[in-house]
Parts: C-alpha cells; structure tokens; sequence
C-alpha cells in the first residue's frame, strides 16, 4: 500500500480573481504602479487612482487620458474615506510607513490589499504573469524571489505554441457547441459531456485544436460525441464524416 503524499503547505492559493467591474484603489504614480494599473485594467476592474500628479508616470498619464474606467486624483492619500466602495487595494509609494498605514485600515475594512514590495503586508502577490487571449499562466514564488519568477515565465513562455491563444479559444467554442447540443447542469450528462471534452483535449494536439473552425467542430461533434466517441485526429474525424 502506498503512503498518501503529503500536500505541501505553507504557500499561497493560487485563483483567478474575477475584477470585473469591481472597484480598485491604485496608491501611487510610479513604474510598478503602472504596471498594476495595466494588469487590474486588463481584467475589466474599474479603478480610482490618487497619486500627485508631478510624480506620475507617462504610461498612467496615457491611460488616465484615454480610459474611462480610471477616475484620477491628483492628490496624496488622505485617509479611511479613500477606501469606501473599495473591493481591492494596492499601494505602490516610497514611503513604507504610509503603505503600512493604509494597510491597516483596509485590513480592518476587511478589504485585500497588496503593498509594493512590502510582503508582510500583502494579502496577495501579482507574481509574474503570461497572457495570451484568455490563457493565463501565474508563476509565483510567494514574495521570495519576484527576479526568479520573471525568468521561470520566460522559459515557459518560449515554449508555448505561437497559436496557443487560438487552441484556448476553439476549445472555449467547441464546448458551447457541445453545450448546445447537450444542455443541463451537472448529473450523468454533465459528467458525460466533461469526459469527452477531456479525451479531444488530450487526444488531439494544441496545433490539431488550434486549426478548428466552425465546420470542422460541427464534423467532430457528429463523428464523435453523437457517436459517443474522440477520433484520433482531424483526418479521422474528416474521413468518417465523408464516409
């Protein structure tokens, strides 16, 4: 009998946190706010910023002129009032008795906070991200080594398909399909409807997925689930449907 692996503790949970609409305090001007600020806008959050405007990066200076989902405050953080309605905060200021300060109050608010360069007092960490489409890879080394992470994303990122983002999002279409065909939640459908798009997810290759269009899916759905069945690839799946 085999003695059951032990989970490794002492980490972070990893999530995709859905910010969509969701309301994010941004602290600061600089560099790595301007990152946040990108990376919060990608995920649809609306978001308040306060920082002074002679410190302000170019890149936020862009995106202030032209988002209308960033309301701007040329100013300094003044206080609890800043946090109301707030569903995230981040501070990234110099001045770390300030970032402490606001992180206090928003942890008393019961609102998650991360602190540029301030681990102990972050709720959660950004780590270093690849996005292609809806694919997103999060390489995370819990506020050890941010350096380290970014060259770990590197590595992983040169050996991603180019079409990857395209394999992602024919297999989101394939599964609405199939849904279609095959509506209802859960029960011995669901599971049915699950296992197979598992079998074409792991029998057919990312460059096989990434080549379907709409034609070929329709083929695949007769010639495999109707069929309770995963054809080995796109020729079989073509050669039955012309049978």
């Amino acid at each position: 009998m085999t003695t059951p692996t032990k989970p490794v503790t002492s980490g972070s949970l990893l999530i995709a946190w859905q910010l969509r609409d969701k309301n994010v305090l941004i602290v600061g001007g600089g560099e790595v706010a301007a990152g946040r600020l990108e990376i919060v806008l990608g995920a649809d959050a609306r978001v308040t910023l306060i920082a002074p405007s002679e410190d302000l990066h170019k890149t936020i200076r862009e995106i202030v002129d032209t988002n209308d989902r960033v309301t701007y405050h040329d100013r300094l953080f003044e206080g609890p009032e800043d946090l109301v309605g707030v569903d995230m905060a981040l501070t990234a200021i110099d001045d770390v008795e300030e970032s402490r300060r606001i992180c206090e109050m928003a942890r008393t608010r019961h609102i998650p906070i991360n602190c540029a360069d301030i681990p102990p007092s972050c709720d959660f960490y950004f780590g270093s991200q690849i996005r292609r489409g809806p694919l997103q890879i999060l390489v995370s080394t819990d506020g050890n080594g941010p350096k380290i992470a970014h060259l770990i994303r590197r590595r992983i990122e040169n050996v991603l398909p180019d079409d990857v983002e395209q394999t992602v999002l024919n297999v989101g279409r394939l599964r609405a399909k199939l849904r279609k065909r095959a509506p209802g939640v859960g029960g011995m459908l669901g599971k049915r409807r699950m296992g197979w798009m598992i079998k074409v997810s792991t029998q057919w290759s990312l460059e096989e997925l990434a080549a379907l269009d709409d034609l070929m899916m329709e083929k695949l759905l007769d010639e495999g689930w109707e069929k309770n069945a995963v054809p080995n690839d796109q020729a079989q799946a073509l050669a039955a449907s012309n049978a």
